[in-house]
């Protein structure tokens, strides 16, 4: 093969080519690569991998099924553990749950005493100080005074006609597009403690003189707030239905109440949710005393 051979690839420029016969046609040689597209149709790569095939065919196949043997037997071996430790586990979670309940219900239960005990001491604090004020005109100045500060602080029980808001939340709904906005993921609860939040600051708006929530007499110092899946109005749990009660002038607070953000937020949430909202008016309320908290140090905003 001449040295021209290989600017075509490997093929000889004459080959094919009529040496002999005179004005014979000549023959275009066509380069390796071409050639080796038109003729070998076999891509090299599968030869190779054929001869390793035959390199490797010698070695005995029982060494592949034992590796795979193996490690399906480790893993069987792991799930098994894992199975005899859960089962092992599971009487001593289940004691752990037990323990922690009795210690739930021992503490709501020395709760509710401490509350009572609180409440009969308050009763008899307010008794002294009102017999013992009674007697002349100045002491009785000081307890109308003391009876005003105590309705604002919400110290006082009260009765009288207003509304009653219930909500309904019932969990998971059949379209969970939250329209609302950061509902509580994975839970399925809908009302959240900004929803009552909002609720009963327009109550407060459209005229409420005492509000309650849950049974909890809402007050200065009294927060509701969100705790994981529940609600904890002054600290005190509550759960679906949520019962709000409102003293006030039952007819102008329903027309206040029934055009207020509050409202609308609730006819959102029973729209997208299927939450159950009523309000209903109520001729005699009867709302319990809010907890009243020392105040150490406070500051006047407005006029």
């Amino acid at each position: 093969m001449v040295e021209g051979s290989r600017l075509l690839g490997g093929f000889d420029p004459d080959a094919g080519r009529n040496q002999h016969d005179a004005n014979a046609p000549q023959r275009i040689p066509l380069p390796s690569l071409l050639r080796s597209l038109l003729s070998e149709h076999l891509d090299p790569g599968y030869a190779a991998a054929a001869a390793a095939r035959r390199d490797g065919a010698g070695r005995p196949r029982a060494v592949e099924w034992g590796w795979q043997v193996a490690a399906a037997l480790a893993v069987a071996a792991v799930f098994g553990i894992a199975a005899a430790q859960a089962q092992t586990a599971a009487p001593v979670t289940r004691e752990a749950q037990q323990v922690l309940a009795g210690s739930v219900r021992a503490a709501e239960a020395t709760d509710d005493q401490l509350t009572a005990q609180r409440n009969e001491l308050t009763a008899q604090v307010a008794a002294e100080r009102r017999s013992r004020l009674e007697g002349d005109a100045l002491g009785r100045r000081l307890l109308g005074e003391l009876d005003v500060a105590d309705v604002a602080a919400a110290a006082t029980p009260v009765i009288g006609p207003g509304l009653t808001v219930t909500v309904t939340d019932p969990g998971m709904s059949k379209d969970l597009s939250d329209v609302s906005k950061q509902r509580v993921a994975g839970s399925r609860q809908v009302i959240l403690d900004r929803d009552l939040q909002l609720v009963v600051n327009s109550l407060w708006v459209s005229g409420a003189e005492a509000v309650a929530v849950g049974g909890v007499r809402i007050g200065p110092n009294v927060t509701i707030r969100q705790a994981g899946g529940g609600i904890l109005v002054d600290n005190q749990p509550i759960s679906s239905p949520y019962v709000l009660q409102v003293i006030g002038p039952p007819n102008t607070m329903a027309d206040t109440f029934d055009r207020s953000t509050g409202l609308q937020r609730l006819r959102l949430l029973e729209t997208s949710y299927g939450v159950g909202v009523s309000v209903s008016a109520a001729d005699a309320l009867s709302l319990p005393a809010g907890s009243v908290r020392e105040v150490n140090f406070a500051r006047q905003i407005g006029p």
